[in-house]
């Protein structure tokens, strides 16, 4: 098996579970339920299914997703989940598309670039860990938490990147035996274009070579594609993500 191509389309089949996470593993699909009832944090992937099995498969989904009290989930659907016309076939069921993302891989280190005085280290106090997640809510446009999340389980990490001594950047980490998925990167806007984004995948490759297992993943929306493909990624997929809000 492609491992990288593999992990890049199929993320969370294979990331170590963190707090309150789960995964449901069956012949047909993954689902993989986070820490939410948001559609996000519920994803299902890595669909092997005949044509007359789409329904059938989604009932169960749903069934899964109801019994923990969740209402809606997203489907990713890779360049080789199966059938063929399996988004054509969830769209006619009432799902809607979301967004398109590339599988990227990265298996040769990034190129050096002038940092200009940034400084990367993990986000472990509960304060670096708040700090962390008020830039995501800046940069994605969700609302500022006024605690600090859950630190992540063994298999992740969450990074600060340092601008004068200013938290500026975030991002995360999942580590598994085949490599390391990247995710959830952003820059505060007054400090874009000073390689804070390029120090934390720089970051994330050394820990994931530190670790014995150089491949690093990701799927990157349009607006990061240009910056990994500069960095050394390669586009090795598409996922197609639809919102399938069933109890809303």
């Amino acid at each position: 098996m492609d491992w990288a191509l593999e992990l890049a389309e199929n993320a969370n089949t294979y990331t170590p579970l963190g707090p309150n996470e789960e995964r449901v593993v069956a012949d047909k699909y993954v689902l993989w339920l986070g820490r939410g009832d948001e559609p996000h944090w519920n994803v299902a992937q890595r669909f092997r299914l005949r044509g007359d099995e789409v329904e059938r498969v989604r009932d169960q989904v749903h069934a899964h997703l109801r019994a923990r009290g969740r209402t809606a989930c997203t489907w990713e659907v890779g360049s080789h989940a199966t059938p063929p016309d399996l988004v054509d076939r969830l769209l006619a069921l009432g799902l809607e598309l979301d967004e398109l993302a590339v599988g990227m891989v990265l298996t040769e280190p990034p190129p050096r670039v002038a940092e200009d005085g940034v400084v990367v280290r993990r986000a472990e106090t509960p304060d670096e860990l708040l700090a962390a997640a008020r830039i995501a809510a800046a940069a994605f446009g969700g609302p500022e938490p006024d605690e600090a999340p859950a630190p992540p389980g063994p298999g992740g990490a969450v990074y600060l990147a340092y601008l004068d001594g200013e938290p500026v950047a975030r991002a995360s980490a999942s580590f598994s035996e085949h490599g390391t998925t990247l995710f959830g990167g952003a820059t505060l806007p007054h400090a874009r274009g000073r390689g804070a984004y390029r120090a934390l995948v720089a970051a994330r490759w050394e820990e994931a070579v530190a670790r014995g297992a150089p491949v690093v993943v990701t799927q990157a929306a349009p607006m990061s594609r240009p910056i990994l493909a500069k960095l050394g990624f390669r586009e090795v997929c598409e996922i197609r993500i639809l919102l399938d809000a069933f109890d809303r």
